[in-house]
């Protein structure tokens, strides 16, 4: 997956927290938050508060998905408001797909 590629998935699923999200997804879309807070932020802080909420949505939701790719819950990004739980989250973000499919997929694997 691309960039673009990854933008356009992650906009469109904006408030899809079910599924799956590869590393690629996810990185690619942290990238273009980054770049598009900083653009944002020589505009003023209205135009970087506004881009700020606009892009939550689908961070958590990428979030969520990626967490379920490794077989966590979407839940665990709550413990991003703690200092160590940020480091966690960005281990677990790291990690490689899991094998097989998990509980948190959106349709049951075949048999």
């Amino acid at each position: 997956m691309n960039f673009a590629q990854s933008i356009s998935v992650c906009l469109g699923k904006y408030v899809d927290f079910s599924g799956r999200a590869a590393r690629p997804e996810f990185w690619w879309f942290f990238l273009f938050q980054c770049l598009v807070g900083i653009a944002a932020s020589f505009l003023g802080d209205v135009v970087s508060g506004l881009v700020s909420l606009a892009l939550l949505l689908p961070a958590l939701a990428v979030g969520a998905r990626r967490l379920h790719d490794i077989g966590k819950s979407g839940w665990w990004q709550l413990i991003c408001l703690t200092v160590i739980g940020i480091l966690v989250l960005i281990y677990w973000f790291v990690q490689p797909t899991a094998e097989g499919s998990n509980q948190y997929d959106k349709e049951p694997a075949a048999p």
